[in-house]
């Protein structure tokens, strides 16, 4: 259920999308003849007066169709209600309205989240979560067990609060080769471990509990989200809002950060398998922040579709750009190159994060 949650979330993002394009076209009159949910093959369709409406397989895009290069058309080529005949800035405003809609979504989102479920904050308790590597590990081979609570080591009762990480990790770290004693709650059982850390390559003392890729012990306190849901609307309205630009400020950063270090970052760009999977995951641990995950997905579909790459909308803008600068349009053998090319790139680099992410993940 949670896995087609996190799909559900895309799809609805997807459709926002769409939606943005389809509504600034046909409000200002101009002809759109399909409007289209997911890719391949059409498992729903519906013919309205002017638009075709369709549900295909694969949720995970959408577009917005125009009669302007349809041979099977019978509007007559110099229609001004074609997407082509339209000045400029009428077509900036179609080609915008996805990027715009994402970003008034999002924030929407965010404003349902603090205003209906409420604002996170973690109750912790005492101790701290932990998790063996595997089971040749020290932990495991000791008695440590996934999902264990560690609430004192070496006699030292760990408090309700994020110190609890850190006493233990320097604990660990100070008695390599030193045996040390841990005590550990286990759903209603109190066990009592004796451990030796074995010592790393610095000489500190490991034991082997959750290693992140980098290889660094990570921990996790023993805390729960208790969200609170006393706030003004106006104050929901302002969290909200900064919330959002902190997120925004934040994926430009990380889109900057691809590209001036793009071989330190470059493991980190995600595909859709990874992003329903980390949906999945968010779902399953605290449906509430399915909100702020459609947010931040959000945000990302929006800022990447505005950049200025071929067959994105972006792409298109830039396009435009390029028709106001010069008062004509660049040759349609040369655009339509341009966007194909850049098409045949979008699609071999969305397959080969689906087959990365499906295989070797």
């Amino acid at each position: 259920m949670s896995f087609l949650a996190a799909i559900a979330v895309l799809a609805v993002l997807i459709l926002v999308h769409e939606s943005g394009h389809f509504i600034a076209a046909r409000s200002q009159g101009i002809y759109v003849n399909r409007f289209s949910l997911g890719f391949g093959p059409v498992i729903w369709k519906y013919q309205g007066s002017e638009t075709e409406y369709a549900v295909r397989a694969f949720p995970l895009g959408g577009f917005v169709g125009f009669p302007d290069d349809d041979p099977d058309s019978n509007i007559p080529a110099d229609d001004p209600n074609l997407l082509r005949n339209r000045p400029i800035l009428d077509r900036a405003i179609v080609i915008s309205a996805g990027v715009i809609a994402n970003l008034i979504f999002a924030y929407l989102l965010l404003v349902l989240q603090l205003g209906i479920i409420g604002t996170p904050e973690i109750r912790y308790e005492p101790g701290a979560i932990v998790q063996p590597v595997n089971q040749e590990s020290i932990s495991y081979q000791a008695g440590v067990r996934k999902d264990d609570i560690i609430v004192a080591v070496n006699n030292k009762q760990l408090p309700a609060s994020l110190d609890s990480q850190r006493i233990l990790t320097e604990e660990i770290k100070n008695h390599p080769n030193q045996e040390i004693q841990l005590q550990i709650k286990r759903q209603e059982e109190i066990l009592d471990l004796k451990v030796t850390p074995k010592a790393g390559e610095d000489g500190k003392g490991i034991i082997g509990i959750g290693l992140s890729a980098n290889g660094k012990p990570v921990l996790s306190s023993n805390g729960k989200p208790v969200y609170n849901r006393d706030r003004s609307i106006s104050e929901v309205l302002g969290v909200s809002a900064s919330k959002f630009q902190q997120i925004v400020v934040g994926t430009f950063g990380g889109f900057g950060q691809l590209i001036t270090n793009f071989k330190e970052t470059a493991g980190q760009v995600a595909g859709p398998v990874k992003i329903v999977k980390i949906g999945a995951s968010i779902a399953q641990n605290d449906a509430g922040n399915l909100f702020f995950f459609g947010a931040l997905i959000s945000i990302n579909l929006a800022v990447i579709n505005i950049l200025p790459l071929p067959a994105l909308d972006g792409g298109q803008l830039a396009f435009l750009l390029i028709e106001g600068l010069r008062g004509k349009p660049l040759p349609n053998r040369i655009q339509e190159g341009v966007m194909q090319t850049g098409l045949v790139l979008l699609l071999g680099l969305g397959i080969f994060l689906i087959v990365k992410e499906a295989l070797f993940q």
